[in-house]
């Protein structure tokens, strides 16, 4: 063969890689047509998973949820082990892929949030229902509608659909559309899943360091979170990392009757209230010292993030507020900040049982999202010294003695709990590139990009102690009440993320 020919010959090879791995043109068309052959069969297995509780708090919970999920890669072909932890354990599956020079690590989490059936529309959260939108709200879809078929604005009900059983589901019909067409990756496949995501994984940092030879990988994929608000493909580069702090401020020894101790009692509601009210100024931006020290957003930093195709006045319309706290010029700037968050207050009786009374105690639960340039441990004890610059004296995880209560006029309780700190990754990498490529195919068009996510996921660890750069491919609706009462999946939401999971098994990793 001459010369030139040889090279014509082996970059057009190079090009038609994507579409070899499956003997045919891969394009949106044929991963849609796929997508929806497959659909019945995924509905019914994400249904099954989803009767399953998966409250990492219950041991029971924890192993029916590591039992299906460990069947259910078996069946495909992986081998799975469960990796003791200090808590629940951690469920590895790998399917080695013949020659291949590359590994790809996929995290997955499977535990749900804490459930309160009472604010459910349905018999139960771990009861499935298939709903559609009416003009009265969400229904449930008949039978008669179901047999023709699913629809994509549909959506399926039940709690974890789409935070996270739903993803796990989605690859598991990806790698069965693979094996479908006699196809596979060019790169063996590893699956890290976590039962303790919910709860702040907090023994995954140690399970990590501990298991780093059999977690060893060159690129780490996430299956989480959910997509840009326009609902649109897309990559979210980093994601904050999370620290919490209680706060419980202490007035008199009992609830007394607030006719005869009001105005001589101090209200520990009150007292808590000006606390939280001096961390922040009137803009909602944090005032402790130091709490945003380190950002320094660079005219390139702002081009990335005015690529993000985001409404201001949609976004705000949809979450129902007026006006937006003043942290950066817009949404997307406002997530590369650190956040004190309020997440709940108590004191006191409410509702029916109000009680005229100055109340013991008065707690609050925050949380700080953590960027890579803020430290949990930094920011933690910099909103502590803003506490005692308030004059409040601390103590330890139980009430106060009648000493403390004589000596000291202002007494509080303060405890925290760091998780994990924030990931990053640069837009432009080798895996960014990758997974751009993988869904541009899946869809025809390139994905949003978002430099930094809001919420949190514990990966950092994987990408401190593994050195494994690391992206997260979210894939549910943004609208689907994760976290709350009714959380639900759009269906095609659940089919597009099958499209999406399959271009990325078929799109090779150079």
């Amino acid at each position: 063969m001459k010369p030139l020919l040889r090279i014509l010959f082996v970059i057009g090879f190079i090009l038609m890689l994507p579409f070899l791995l499956f003997g045919q043109k891969v394009d949106k068309k044929t991963l849609e047509a796929w997508s929806r052959q497959k659909l019945p069969a995924a509905m019914a297995e994400l249904e099954e998973t989803l009767r399953i509780p998966n409250n990492a708090l219950n041991p029971v919970d924890v192993i029916n949820t590591l039992n299906w999920t460990t069947r259910a890669f078996e069946k495909r072909g992986f081998t799975v082990e469960a990796l003791a932890t200090a808590g629940p354990p951690l469920l590895l599956a790998e399917r080695k892929v013949k020659k291949a020079r590359k590994t790809v690590l996929f995290y997955l989490h499977l535990d749900g949030q804490a459930v309160d059936s009472s604010k459910w529309h349905q018999e139960s959260p771990y009861i499935p229902v298939i709903k559609k939108q009416t003009a009265d709200g969400w229904v449930p879809v008949s039978e008669a509608e179901l047999a023709n078929g699913y629809a994509d604005e549909w959506r399926i009900f039940a709690r974890s659909a789409s935070d996270d059983t739903g993803p796990v589901v989605m690859f598991l019909a990806a790698i069965d559309l693979m094996d479908a067409h006699g196809s596979e990756p060019n790169y063996t496949i590893k699956m890290i899943m976590d039962m303790e995501e919910e709860n702040g994984s907090p023994n995954l940092p140690a399970a990590v360091t501990q298991y780093a030879k059999k977690l060893a990988a060159d690129q780490l994929v996430i299956f989480d979170g959910p997509r840009h608000i326009s609902n649109r493909p897309t990559l979210s580069f980093g994601a904050r990392g999370i620290a919490t702090i209680t706060l419980t401020v202490f007035g008199p020894r009992l609830p007394l009757h607030s006719g005869h101790y009001g105005n001589y009692a101090p209200n520990p509601a009150l007292r808590l209230a000006q606390l939280l009210a001096s961390m922040k100024d009137g803009q909602g931006r944090v005032t402790v010292a130091g709490f945003y020290d380190g950002i320094n957003l660079t005219a390139a930093d702002r081009e990335e993030m005015a690529q993000v195709p985001d409404d201001e006045a949609d976004i705000q319309r949809k979450i129902g507020i007026g006006e937006t706290d003043k942290v950066g010029h817009n949404y997307q700037e406002a997530l590369q900040y650190p956040s004190l968050n309020v997440r709940g207050l108590s004191s006191g009786w409410v509702g029916d049982e109000a009680r005229t009374i100055v109340p013991a105690t008065a707690t609050a639960e925050i949380d700080i999202r953590l960027v890579p340039e803020s430290e949990g441990p930094r920011l933690i004890e910099q909103v502590k010294n803003h506490i005692a610059q308030q004059g409040y004296h601390f103590i330890a995880g139980r009430e106060p003695t009648d000493a403390e209560r004589e000596k000291y006029g202002k007494l509080i309780y303060f405890s925290s709990v760091y998780s994990y700190p924030a990931f990053r990754t640069p837009i432009n990498s080798v895996i960014g590139n990758w997974l751009s490529t993988a869904l541009r195919t899946a869809f025809a068009k390139d994905p949003i990009k978002i430099r930094i996510m809001g919420g949190s996921i514990p990966i950092s660890p994987f990408v401190a102690t593994l050195g494994t750069p690391a992206v997260v491919v979210p894939v549910v609706n943004p609208d689907n009440n994760q976290h709350s009462p009714n959380e639900n999946l759009r269906i095609g939401n659940f089919r597009e993320g099958i499209m999406a999971f399959t271009a990325i098994l078929a799109t090779p990793l150079e």
